[in-house]
């Protein structure tokens, strides 16, 4: 019995790497490390609404983000404060586990929570409030509303922008890309660029590339036979009449490449994002 329990320790330390090991039949989960302080507050934004959260002390601060389900905001209750745990179980009974440890200068404040690691969001402090940025990509997400129809189409996929929403300061597109084919769509780039209209006396065409400040969804492929959404926060604007937004999507190692053309007028139409 000794040599079957070492045997299986010995296995469970190989596949530590996985996050989690079996020994006679017990799950071992690895907290993931999170590192709070007491002048900025840490945003984890989880896969699924947040039905319970328990901390191990009363040193660290926990509660949901007013208006959604999914953000949880931690923050350090006092400074050097000792390692403790704190446990989040989502609505699609999924547990996270934390090991939380105090720092003056936390890496970063927003934590995108997968089913199976925990990634570093997309943007750091700015002249935004990224806690608001990623707030509002999720509410955008999860709004039923759609308000304009922009679609390109290329060998049985499609790239179309369904809904746009204001928030302050910022424009949210709500983007749906579409893979009718067997074959997975690897996506090699999609950008913004306010571009010139063509001009038949075919002077040079000015573009000016646009950054997204956040983007939700994963933007590496979508799967044969699937659609994926995505939510892109760019600044707010208009566009003069003689441009246009263009939204651009290539396809990695293929040709099924889209373009959309997102007029003044679509913009106009942008719904307020928080009823």
């Amino acid at each position: 019995m000794r040599i079957f329990l070492l045997c299986q320790l010995l296995l469970c330390m190989f596949f530590k790497t996985q996050g989690f090991c079996q020994v006679n039949g017990t799950s071992v989960i690895d907290p993931f490390p999170l590192e709070v302080t007491t002048t900025k507050t840490t945003h984890l934004i989880f896969p699924f609404g947040i039905k319970t959260v328990d901390r191990g002390s009363r040193d660290i601060i926990a509660q949901k983000a007013t208006g959604v389900e999914n953000i949880l905001q931690v923050k350090a209750a006092r400074p050097d404060f000792d390692t403790t745990n704190l446990t989040v179980i989502t609505t699609d009974g999924k547990l996270f586990s934390f090991l939380v440890g105090y720092t003056d200068q936390p890496l970063s404040l927003i934590l995108q929570i997968n089913r199976a690691a925990v990634e570093v969001a997309s943007f750091r402090d700015g002249d935004l409030n990224e806690a608001k940025v990623a707030q509002s990509a999720l509410l955008a997400q999860n709004n039923p509303a759609r308000n304009v129809t922009v679609k390109d189409r290329s060998s049985q996929s499609e790239l179309l922008l369904s809904s746009i929403f204001v928030d302050d300061d910022l424009l949210l597109y709500r983007i749906e890309l579409s893979n009718y084919s067997a074959l997975k769509y690897e996506i090699e780039n999609l950008r913004f660029f306010v571009r010139d209209k063509k001009n038949p006396r075919r002077t040079a065409i000015q573009e000016t590339e646009i950054k997204p400040l956040h983007i939700l969804g994963d933007t590496n492929a979508v799967s044969p036979q699937t659609s994926h959404t995505f939510v892109f926060a760019l600044p707010r604007m208009t566009i003069p009449d003689k441009k246009y937004l263009a939204v651009q999507v290539q396809e990695k190692n293929g040709g099924r490449h889209m373009n959309l053309k997102v007029r003044n007028r679509h913009l106009l139409k942008a719904l307020p994002i928080r009823q």
